[in-house]
Formats: structure tokens, C-alpha cells, sequence
């Protein structure tokens, strides 16, 4: 089938001092001397952060969630339908966006206009969502309760820069990166964790297609035999057809890597679009911001992503 290509999506307004943003748990619990500590460095950022009401629970009956479904779902859908909240920051990832994303009020949402939305691991269910669902660009950036976000300032920074001065940060890519497949292609930014892309397929946030994308994938926890079946599972199903390049993140906790690598150049170096490994972005130690929904150039001889125009306006 041929599917059509991906276009930019609508970019929201950069932070300016003081603005509000919203704190939602839309996944797993966040310990709470953690999201203190993140609030803390928003604080810093003369950033004024309000914390939903369900954002500290615990689900009842499952340790793995943050609140029920309905109220990790209401919490996001006030946070963006208050008209003086600029920005909703995820405080981590784990699992449990998939349970809430269709219990959203999605009219509601689109009504409100576009806001700044983050975050990155468990929360590639709500960037694809939002792709879908309102065409509006979304930040894969780092989470306010998470341990990188908290220790690594290289991190923060890039975050604070991308919120603020996007214009600043319009290359991206660290010096671990490295040409695995070389080329040069030009597309839209979509991704996440990959194995999040796939659990997606046939749900009513699925896009059909990475066509004119450049794909930015990484994971966590997934051996290699595990991303096998991930990777295999999107070129079976056609979903990679067309896709101009891809960008791989960190790949932390899934074994050897260079079992890993072997995995990915297996199954993707065979795409004939060029591929650049550890760009710098995911459950890494420095984890860069990634917009999502931009047009941009990945050049794999000199190993970054340049997008087009700064990721806010």
C-alpha cells in the first residue's frame, strides 16, 4: 500500500520566565523526594510548576500505576485545557499511558490549542497520540522525577535550551554518536521507544506509516532476541516502508551492545536509508531533547540531526 508521507506538525510557543507548566504522572508512581527535586530545578529556571492532584497516587490495586486510569487521564486532559498552563512535563514513564491515551478528551485537547507537551520512555504512546490525534509537535525530553534528569546537567540544559532558546539547539547529537549506515536524507521526526511504536499498531493512535520520516528509536530492558521480534513485527507490517532515516538512541539495559548493534543493523541496515547509532537520546546518561513532528536532515557521515526551524516558536 502506498501510504502517504509524513508533513511537519504545528509547533507550540517557547516558555518565556515564569511561565506555568503542568506536572502529570500519566504512567508509573514517581517517588516523591524525586519529583521534589525536579520541581526544585524548574524552580530554578524562574518556571512556575503545578503538580495535578493524581500525580503523587498510587493505584490501588497495581504498583506499577500512578492513580487509576480516569485519574491519570483527568489530570492531563485539566492540565491542557487550562488556559494558563504553556507547557505539560511528564514526571516519568513505566507503563500505563496505553491504559489511559483513549480515556483522554481529545476534543477537549484539540479546543485547547497547542501547548508544549515532554516526555520520553512509556510516554511514546502519548506522542504518537498527539501526532494523531491534534497534529501538534511534541518534545522527547527527559522527565521531571527521572534519575538523568536529576544528575546530569548536560541533560537539563539541553532541555532548558529547547524550551527556551530552541533556536540554540537546532543541531543535535553527542560525540558518542557513529555512522552505522552512511547517507544523508531529509524527513519528519517521529519515535520513541520502539518497542512502544510497535505495541501501538492497530490502535486508534497508530499512524499508518513511517513514510518521509526520520525515525528516532531507542528502548530499555528489551534483550536482543526481544528487539528482534520489536523490529521485525514493523517491517512485516509495512510500517517502516518509505521511511527516509533513522537515528538510534540508547539501548540501556538490553545486553552486550554489541549484540544489540548486530540486532539493529540486521534488521535496519538493509532499509538502504542511512542510519547513525548512539545520537544521544533515551535512558541514557545525557539524554538529549528530541522534537517530534519537525522537519529535519540526518546526515550520517557527520553523525547529527539538524532540523529546519528551532522545535518552539
Amino acid at each position: 500500500m502506498n501510504r502517504p508521507p509524513l508533513t511537519p506538525l504545528t509547533r507550540p510557543a517557547r516558555l518565556r520566565p515564569g511561565a506555568k507548566v503542568a506536572v502529570v504522572a500519566p504512567s508509573g508512581p514517581v517517588p516523591g523526594e524525586r519529583l521534589d527535586a525536579g520541581l526544585e530545578i524548574l524552580r530554578g529556571w524562574d518556571l512556575d510548576p503545578v503538580v495535578l492532584p493524581h500525580a503523587r497516587d498510587q493505584h490501588p490495586g497495581f504498583w506499577y500505576l500512578a492513580g487509576t486510569d480516569q485519574d491519570r487521564a483527568r489530570d492531563l486532559t485539566e492540565a491542557w485545557c487550562d488556559p494558563s498552563v504553556s507547557a505539560v512535563i511528564c514526571a516519568r514513564g513505566g507503563y500505563g499511558a496505553q491504559r489511559m491515551v483513549d480515556l483522554l478528551d481529545w476534543t477537549a485537547i484539540r479546543a485547547a490549542g497547542p501547548k508544549i507537551f515532554v516526555g520520553y520512555s512509556d510516554v511514546t504512546a502519548l506522542h504518537e497520540a498527539f501526532a494523531v490525534r491534534t497534529g501538534l509537535a511534541t518534545l522527547h525530553g527527559p522527565m521531571v522525577g527521572a534519575a538523568t534528569f536529576l544528575k546530569d546537567a548536560p541533560t537539563q540544559e539541553s532541555l532548558r535550551a529547547t524550551l527556551f532558546e530552541p533556536e540554540s539547539v537546532r543541531t543535535l547529537g553527542l560525540d558518542t554518536a557513529r555512522t552505522m549506515v552512511p547517507g544523508r536524507a531529509r524527513g519528519i521526526t517521529l519515535g520513541g521507544c520502539v518497542s512502544l511504536l510497535a505495541a501501538d499498531l492497530g490502535t486508534p493512535s497508530a499512524r499508518p506509516s513511517a513514510r518521509g520520516g526520520l525515525l528516532l528509536i531507542e528502548d530499555v530492558g528489551e534483550e536482543d532476541y526481544r528487539l528482534d521480534r520489536i523490529l521485525t513485527q514493523l517491517l512485516r507490517s509495512g510500517w517502516l516502508d518509505g521511511v527516509s532515516g533513522i537515528a538510534l538512541g540508547s539501548w540501556a539495559e538490553c545486553g552486550p551492545y554489541e549484540q544489540v548493534r548486530a540486532v539493529l543493523l540486521d534488521r535496519l541496515g538493509g532499509l538502504g536509508v542511512p542510519v547513525v547509532e548512539e545520537l544521544g537520546f533515551g535512558h541514557s546518561e545525557t539524554a538529549l531533547t528530541m522534537p517530534l513532528g519537525v522537519a529535519a536532515v540526518l546526515d550520517a557521515e557527520a553523525r547529527t540531526l539538524t532540523l529546519d526551524e528551532p522545535a518552539l516558536r
